[in-house]
Order: C-alpha cells, then sequence, then structure tokens
C-alpha cells in the first residue's frame, strides 16, 4: 500500500462508523428504508439499475453499503470494494438487516486481485467523489477496466473539479490546474464537535482537471457512452457533480 492510500486508510478508519450512526441511524433503521424503495435509494443514478437482477456489480470505494445494499436488494450481486473496516462494520451490518447477502473486500483498489476478480462484473459503480484519494489515475482506470467483461458498464459520478476550486461563498481558492498532492479534511470531520476535530487523521488527495478525467478513459479501453453535469443540492448554477457512463470495448 503506498503512502497516500496508508494515510487515506488512517482516515477513513477513524470514527467512521460513529458517524454513520449518526447520520444514517442504526444499520437495523437504515435497511428498513432501503428496503421501502432500493430503486429510489439510488437517486439519480436510479435510470441505469432497472434491470440489475442477476449481474455482477462491483461497488468501488463503496463505503458504507448505502447503495451496495439497494442494488442487492434489486437483484444484484454485489461486490465492495473498500479500504475501511469500519465501513465494512456497517456495510455488512446493513445487509445483514436487509436480509441479503453482499461481498465486501477491504483493502486498497490498486492491490485488488485481478486473478480473481478480473473480467468478473457486468458494471461498475463509483459515486460520492472518490477519484481525489488516487494519486494515478491512468494505473486506477487500467483496474477497473479490467474488472469489467467486455462491453460492460461503467457508472461514475463525482465531485465536479471546477466545484474544488471555490471557497463557500463562491470565490476561487486554488489553480484548477494544481497537480500534486494535498492534504485535507475526511469528509465527515465537520459533522463532529470543534474540539473533537483536531484529533481526526487527515486525508492524501490529487485533485483533476476534468480533461484529465475524461481522458484517462481512453488508453483503458472506455468508450465514453454519456457525460452529464448536474447542478447543487440546492439548485445552485454551477456545475456540482458529473456522471460519466463508459463501456468496455
Amino acid at each position: 500500500m503506498n503512502e497516500q492510500s496508508s494515510a487515506n486508510k488512517v482516515a477513513w478508519e477513524y470514527r467512521a462508523y460513529e458517524f454513520w450512526m449518526q447520520r444514517d441511524g442504526p444499520p437495523k433503521d437504515k435497511a428498513i428504508e432501503l428496503k421501502k424503495n432500493p430503486l429510489g435509494n439510488l437517486k439519480k443514478h436510479q435510470v441505469y439499475f432497472n434491470n440489475v437482477e442477476g449481474k455482477k456489480i462491483a461497488n468501488l470505494c463503496g463505503s458504507n453499503g448505502r447503495k451496495a445494499v439497494p442494488l442487492a436488494l434489486l437483484g444484484a450481486d454485489v461486490t465492495i470494494f473498500d479500504i475501511s473496516v469500519e465501513n465494512e462494520r456497517y456495510a455488512k451490518e446493513l445487509a445483514y438487516y436487509a436480509n441479503i447477502s453482499i461481498t465486501y473486500v477491504v483493502g486498497d483498489l490498486y492491490d485488488i486481485d485481478l486473478e480473481t476478480y478480473g473480467n468478473s462484473f457486468d458494471m461498475l459503480y463509483l459515486e460520492g467523489g472518490i477519484l481525489h484519494y488516487f494519486k494515478d489515475l491512468d494505473k486506477l482506470m487500467s483496474i477497473l477496466s479490467s474488472l469489467l467483461k467486455k462491453n460492460g458498464t461503467m457508472i461514475l459520478s463525482d465531485y465536479h473539479p471546477f466545484l474544488k476550486c471555490l471557497n463557500e461563498d463562491f470565490t476561487v481558492k486554488q489553480t484548477y490546474f494544481d497537480s500534486g498532492l494535498q492534504t485535507g479534511d475526511v469528509a465527515f470531520k465537520q459533522f463532529f464537535p470543534e474540539e473533537e476535530q483536531v484529533d481526526f487523521p487527515a486525508v492524501s488527495i490529487r485533485l483533476y482537471t476534468l480533461s484529465e478525467i475524461i481522458n484517462s478513459l481512453i488508453p483503458a479501453a472506455f468508450k465514453l457512452d454519456r457525460f452529464d453535469e448536474h447542478r447543487g443540492w440546492k439548485n445552485e448554477n454551477i456545475p456540482w457533480e458529473f456522471t460519466i457512463v463508459a463501456r468496455k470495448l
């Protein structure tokens, strides 16, 4: 595991389960919510998962299972790959109370066993903002391509690079084309009391331009089928997220 991944593992294993309990509630209660409307819980991506019964889906950086469990409830065979045992704990409890089965593989995405998982999946699903945790985007895309069967589909949703250049008041905070590793706050740090936040480990991130993300698909033998930009959660008139749909040639 490289230095960046090691730092991110430490950060994502610090009080993550506690955070999920606060934000999403106990797995038993969350499971009840997901079972009521599994497709709806995939939100803006539900259009891509209308007919997934029997399909093998890899949920990369699948976190606490809040997307994997709905997919399994829809009949998919779901495998989560994630770096955090804290996330695994919540996800497995969530699957148990939802009365479904998922596979959870804890480790660095760079270290996925392609002898076991190569050419195995009909679909890949990556969402919630994960690309910045990987400093070698070309290597990551190559691994993702290797996981898919021929003509398999990748659904990749992430924060829009433009958003990362802005402060909360929409003033520019950094250069769009910066390419070095940076330290940052783990995503859930802000949800804890200020006096406790000083103890949180930092994450190591590398921000990408939109062209870097799109161009990384080409050498990995992906064909871009669709690219969408999304407004903010409060309908802000700036690009907040994007979704790429790509197929393995």
